[in-house]
């Protein structure tokens, strides 16, 4: 798989430098921090960072604001610049389909799938899935490319076209997909959805998960709950639950 080039700048360190320019520095540091910690977000169409993103309706981003737009002949070029709130438009929404855990297949507003031809020209002509209709998105530090099935990836041509000739991922490989798909929101810790709540919502969240509903109806112990709030301090709050829950018949795992 190619591997991304970064060349990274230095400055010159002299002798003497006043400590309160160094603060200042730091500033523009944590400013320019916050910035690349900033959504990635236009007109409502979110830039992937992860394969398992790649999902519904997508849009892929080849320069600033500017998207792959689809031709009534099969082909496809680049569409003109958007300003920086709106989405692409309809010829440029292709529906991403999952084949494997590194590989998807495009199909675009005209039923066809994105392919490539023996000349490294990517086209949409295909009213199938075969080994030419099938991309594999590369992620590395941030960036990402997207590789065809000639092994080489996607860019923009002098001639106006969108083709796959080049091995190595450089500037003019790199693209964005962006995704219009509800975006779940990230959170910060690891707490299951089950332990978020009180110790009695905790607990309705459990029997749902593992209770047998043969005649749909929810049994919750009855018992007062004050020994789960015990339990949830000292570290023992699913063996309680599990000990609670052993009492119900109707738990598939507490017979």
């Amino acid at each position: 798989m190619a591997e991304y080039s970064h060349v990274k700048s230095t400055k010159l360190v002299l002798k003497g430098l006043n400590k309160g320019k160094k603060k200042k520095h730091k500033d523009k540091k944590r400013k320019v921090t916050d910035e690349e910690e900033k959504p990635d977000i236009i007109g409502g169409w979110w830039s992937v960072s992860s394969f398992g993103e790649i999902t519904g309706t997508v849009a892929i981003e080849m320069q600033n604001n500017a998207y792959i737009h689809a031709l009534d002949s099969g082909l496809f070029t680049l569409g003109a610049p958007h300003k920086d709130d709106e989405g692409p438009d309809p010829p440029e929404q292709f529906t991403a389909i999952k084949l494997s855990d590194t590989r998807i297949a495009l199909k675009s507003g005209y039923g066809k799938y994105l392919g490539i031809n023996s000349e490294g020209l990517v086209v949409g002509r295909s009213d199938a899935i075969g080994s030419r209709e099938q991309w594999e998105p590369v992620f590395q530090e941030g960036k990402m490319a997207l590789l065809a099935a000639n092994s080489c990836f996607i860019s923009y041509s002098d001639s106006g076209d969108i083709v796959a000739k080049s091995k190595t991922a450089g500037d003019g490989e790199m693209v964005k997909i962006r995704s219009s798909a509800e975006r779940e929101a990230k959170r910060k810790d690891d707490i299951a959805e089950e332990d978020r709540g009180n110790v009695k919502s905790c607990e309705v969240n459990y029997v749902k998960k593992f209770q047998s509903f043969q005649d749909r109806r929810l049994r919750v112990n009855e018992e007062d709950a004050s020994a789960l709030k015990r339990a949830r301090t000292d570290g023992k709050f699913h063996e309680a639950l599990l000990d609670r829950r052993s009492k119900m018949k109707a738990d598939r795992y507490c017979k």
